[in-house]
């Protein structure tokens, strides 16, 4: 299974904010640390105000913060926020779209394999993915000024 890049994108930008710790973000920020582009960004801060994860501040001095502790947002349950209903395969989630459906093993086992993969996923949190967390700050709290974003 490969998760979205919304997804990927959403579990970076906590990261990054549960490093801040309250303190104030901003895209800008995010996007030069993990060199990746800002409008992509954008549109996932928007998804993860919406859904109650991060506060956004407007105006001069403003940003994003985590609202939630880190140990309160379990991994699971952010990733069915991002990817919604979506499954392996396209067969999981809606009726007719393949003509064997009816007698098909596959899905059985697809949707097996995908619940075991959210039952790991629901055993961690946010607070985990921090553990230790001074390794990962110098990376993404002190980007190289050279850093290309993509």
């Amino acid at each position: 299974m490969q998760l979205t890049t919304f997804s990927d994108y959403s579990m970076r930008v906590m990261m990054y904010l549960g490093l801040q710790h309250g303190k104030l973000a901003t895209i800008s920020e995010i996007a030069k640390a993990y060199q990746i582009s800002e409008n992509h960004l954008t549109k996932v801060v928007h998804h993860l105000a919406l859904r109650g994860y991060v506060e956004t501040v407007r105006g001069k001095g403003g940003g994003l913060r985590l609202i939630l502790a880190p140990a309160t947002v379990n991994l699971g349950a952010m990733l069915r926020d991002s990817e919604g209903d979506a499954g392996l395969l396209p067969c999981l989630t809606k009726e007719g779209e393949c003509c064997i459906q009816r007698s098909c093993k596959l899905m059985g086992i697809l949707r097996e394999a995908q619940a075991a993969l959210f039952a790991v996923l629901d055993k961690y949190t946010l607070a985990d993915l921090l553990r230790k967390e001074a390794p990962l700050a110098r990376i993404l709290l002190h980007p190289k000024p050279d850093a290309a974003i993509a």
